[in-house]
Formats: structure tokens, C-alpha cells, sequence
């Protein structure tokens, strides 16, 4: 049985969510007062509502007591996106994630009993950061706090060697659990480049100035193998 997710607030945000839901096979509800920005995803979602999300009846009427799950992406109107996480509550929605845009938004909504509070902006502004400091992060993803997923260039001084050899995990107490990969092939007369995914690195596999690895760790340990020239 398909995943059914509502999604409430269609800007940018919501949209985004609402379209990668639907092709991962999702089935949506995608809720706004706005009838431009419900016409805009009408073609893509399963059902596509214009109504005052802060109005239980509203939410009844449409059935959304039955959807697994409620995003709720208003968070630029905080009375409207307390409200809603209140209806949400009341109808019996058993798990609704939100977005928040200050602590003290995010604390409300927790308070409120939601399943999740997400900081969007803050997490890719988290995201830009890291990667300025340390320009060989590729992509970074916290898992709590003081640790972390990246994705790292390989230094220059373990350019060629075998995963053993190279000895990250003893150095830097960090795992390597992927390596990505350029792969140039002939295809049809035409040099065509893929990136190949190693998800199960052995310490045989040979690690090459252009390899990506992704490394878990603690943060500390990971920057001080992304901060090496």
C-alpha cells in the first residue's frame, strides 16, 4: 500500500517536498489556501485542495485524518503553522513534521507534541558553511550532534594507495563507508563518463586523486582529514 502524505503550505518548500514525494511513488494531498499554487502541482498530485488549513472542518471534509503522515511547511506565518499543528493534533493525525523557522518556533511546535521540527534554511545555510571552511566537503549531513556523514576529495598523500594502506580509520578514527568514482567508458563512438558507487569499500580498493569517499565520524576527527592539503 502506497505511503499517503499531506503536504500543507505549497511554496518552495513544500513543492519541493510534494514533487519528490510523488516520484518516489507517494500518494499526496497537497494542501494551500492559494489556488495558483494548487493548480501549479494539480497535474502531479493525487489530490490537490485550495482550503484554509486552520480550519478543522476543512481537514475533515478532506479526509486528512487518514494520511500516514502531515507535512506542515507554513513556517513563514507562525500563527498559521501553530494552528495547524493544533487542528492536526485534534483530528488525530498521529505524525506531523514541521517546519520551524527560530528556536523559539521550533520549541512551540514541540511543545505542541509534533513528530519533528525541521530547520531548512538553517540546515543548508549549516551546509554552505562547512563547506567553505573545508572546500574538499562535498556534501555533509549531521546525525546528532558532534557527528556526522561527509563526503570528502581524497588527499593528495593517499592518492594511490590501497583503503588498508592508507589506514583513515587508524589515523583519524573515522570509517569510509562508500567511495563514488568517475568512470570514462566508450558508448557508440562517444567517451561517456559515469560515477560508480562502491558501497561496500574493501581494504583492497584502491582510493584516486578524484575518488569521493563518504566518511563517518566525529566532527573533529572528520576535519582534520578534510582540512589536509
Amino acid at each position: 500500500m502506497k505511503r499517503q502524505v499531506a503536504v500543507i503550505g505549497l511554496g518552495r518548500f513544500g513543492y519541493g517536498v510534494a514533487e519528490t514525494l510523488i516520484r518516489k511513488g507517494c500518494e499526496v494531498l497537497a494542501i494551500d489556501v492559494d489556488p495558483e499554487k494548487v493548480q501549479s502541482i494539480s497535474d502531479l498530485a493525487t489530490f490537490a485542495v485550495q482550503c484554509d488549513a486552520t480550519d478543522d472542518k476543512a481537514l475533515r471534509a478532506i479526509s486528512i485524518q487518514n494520511v500516514d503522515v502531515a507535512v506542515v511547511s507554513m513556517g513563514e506565518n507562525l500563527e498559521a503553522s501553530i494552528l495547524i499543528v493544533q487542528t492536526l493534533k485534534e483530528i488525530g493525525v498521529k505524525q506531523i513534521i514541521a517546519k520551524g523557522v527560530s528556536p523559539l518556533h521550533g520549541q512551540i511546535l514541540q511543545n505542541l507534541g509534533v513528530t519533528e521540527v525541521i530547520f531548512p534554511e538553517r540546515d543548508a545555510a549549516t551546509r554552505l558553511a562547512q563547506r567553505l571552511i573545508s572546500p574538499n566537503v562535498f556534501e555533509y549531513l549531521e546525525l546528532v550532534p558532534g557527528y556526522s556523514v561527509e563526503e570528502v576529495a581524497v588527499p593528495d598523500h593517499l592518492s594511490g594507495l590501497r583503503l588498508g594502506e592508507a589506514q583513515i580509520r587508524e589515523n583519524y578514527q573515522i570509517n569510509v563507508i562508500g567511495i563514488k568514482k568517475k568512470v570514462t567508458r566508450m558508448v557508440k563512438g562517444r567517451m561517456v563518463s559515469d560515477e560508480v558507487f562502491n558501497v561496500t569499500p574493501s581494504l583492497d580498493d584502491v582510493i584516486e586523486k578524484g575518488d569521493v569517499l563518504v566518511v563517518i565520524g566525529r566532527q573533529e576527527d572528520l576535519d582534520r582529514l578534510t582540512k589536509l592539503e
